[in-house]
């Protein structure tokens, strides 16, 4: 499993702290310093089953410098998917990958079934 985070991030870090409490081994990865790639957020956002508009971090500074609120409903998918791809602040987090379970956010629910194996 990968936790794609960012310390500073309060959300990233009360997630952190719950897969903690449950004893889940994973894998961090800070999403600054190792952004992921096109490919990845593709593959995500398939496996997600969300709608791209979610990856974003609607409520990120960059995300509001940037003027993306209007801008994301002129952009092609791939214009969207390089703009995520290229700055991690951008990406809505933290990310949980396990397998085909990608979870973008943070849900205690979809944690706690990860402990049971649901």
């Amino acid at each position: 499993m990968e936790f794609i985070w960012y310390p500073k991030c309060s959300t990233c870090r009360k997630a952190k702290k719950h897969l903690d409490s449950l004893g889940i081994a994973y894998r961090e990865r800070l999403i600054k310093e190792d952004n992921p790639t096109e490919d990845e957020l593709r593959l995500w956002k398939e496996k997600s089953g969300l709608p791209l508009k979610k990856l974003f971090n609607t409520s990120g500074t960059l995300y509001r410098e940037l003027g993306l609120k209007d801008r994301l409903q002129t952009m092609s998918e791939d214009e969207q998917f390089a703009l995520l791809a290229k700055d991690g602040m951008l990406v809505k987090r933290p990310v949980l990958v396990d397998g085909d379970t990608v979870v973008f956010g943070y849900d205690s629910e979809i944690y706690d079934t990860l402990k049971n194996g649901e």
